[in-house]
């Protein structure tokens, strides 16, 4: 029993020395002292011993014990202090090296030209307004006269969330609740994002901002519409721009058109940013139809109006000559700081 103990300290303190890792310790301790241990199995085979021996052979696994603690303790403490000085060497800072330059924040492009037409707009007097992103479908579709049954709400492609809710596809909606206050006259504007259900691709997103516009008073004309929207454009794009109105269809107003301006890039000649026309689509327009005042309570007889929608969009790829609107989505740090 006792040749046995000494090969077993023996055998440790060697297993110990040869260790160069904190787990490879771990593994000895484990062998030696653990439970299923060799020392743990002498301790119990004490059973054959006989009882004048055993308070003899009890002290000596307790003194291999003890030496064998002692060492891995050692070897322990050396290990860790080794390994706690590579961290430090390595982690050593050079103060007279220059710092990392830190990556700001920036305006997104269409967070920029929203902000330009809140301005153009809050300078002729129109207040900014917001709305809830998910609709009812009376606020999205039936109160800017498109029924139920209307053709124009399967165009729409809507996502919708139940038979009732929405993700809204325009922020037209915003005007219906602005009306429905009865505080006249308005003057507002209604910024925000929109959702419709369209393939991804360099014009297209199912999801895209919008600015809605709103002028409710009495004897609001289509002259005051051209007026407003002129001055918006020379704001805009200069003041040589001019305009050119398209008659339309929408559904929320009548009369209806289309707005389009001198290219700001060949002036009208034709190049191709304008596809050789000399005039860009810039927005949707129109007097507000009788029966949109109608359902929000507002006499038309007594009251008319204008509205108008702008793609913030399609302002930014204008304005800064972008070619494809998936640029705008990719978070690329690279594109976003041009701005």
């Amino acid at each position: 029993m006792k040749e046995r103990l000494e090969q077993i300290r023996q055998k440790a303190l060697q297993q110990i020395s040869e260790s160069e890792t904190l787990e490879k310790l771990n593994e000895v301790r484990v062998n030696i002292l653990g439970k299923k241990g060799e020392l743990t199995d002498v301790l119990k085979g004490m059973k054959d011993v006989a009882p004048e021996d055993r308070p003899k052979i009890g002290q000596l696994v307790n003194d291999a014990r003890a030496v064998i603690e002692s060492k891995l303790e050692e070897a322990t403490k050396k290990m860790e202090r080794m390994k706690r000085e590579m961290i430090m060497k390595s982690e050593v800072i050079d103060v007279t090296l220059p710092a990392q330059k830190a990556q700001m924040g920036h305006r997104h492009p269409i967070t920029i030209a929203m902000e330009e037409l809140e301005r153009i707009f809050n300078g002729m007097g129109y207040e900014v307004v917001e709305g809830p992103e998910i609709e009812t479908d009376y606020y999205n579709f039936e109160a800017l006269n498109i029924p139920a049954d209307h053709p124009a709400k399967d165009e729409q492609d809507t996502f919708y969330i139940n038979g009732e809710f929405l993700l809204r596809t325009q922020t037209s909606g915003v005007q219906v609740h602005e009306m429905e206050k009865g505080k006249l006259p308005i003057r507002m504007v209604a910024p925000g994002r929109v959702f419709r259900s369209d393939e991804v691709d360099a014009t297209h997103s199912p999801s895209f901002h919008q600015m809605e516009g709103l002028v409710i008073d009495k004897k609001i004309t289509f002259a005051d519409l051209k007026g407003t929207l002129q001055a918006f454009a020379a704001e805009l794009f200069g003041e040589d721009t001019r305009v050119r109105f398209r008659p339309h269809h929408f559904n929320f107003t009548e009369p209806s058109a289309e707005m389009d301006i001198s290219c700001f890039k060949c002036n009208g000649s034709g190049c191709r940013f304008c596809k050789g026309t000399g005039w860009i689509e810039i927005l949707g327009c129109g007097m507000v139809h009788p029966n949109v005042l109608t359902m929000s309570k507002i006499d038309p007889e007594e009251y008319t109006g204008f509205a108008f929608g702008i793609g913030l969009e399609r302002i930014a790829l204008l304005k800064y000559e972008i070619d494809d609107m998936r640029l705008l989505y990719e978070n690329d740090i690279r594109f976003l700081k041009q701005f």
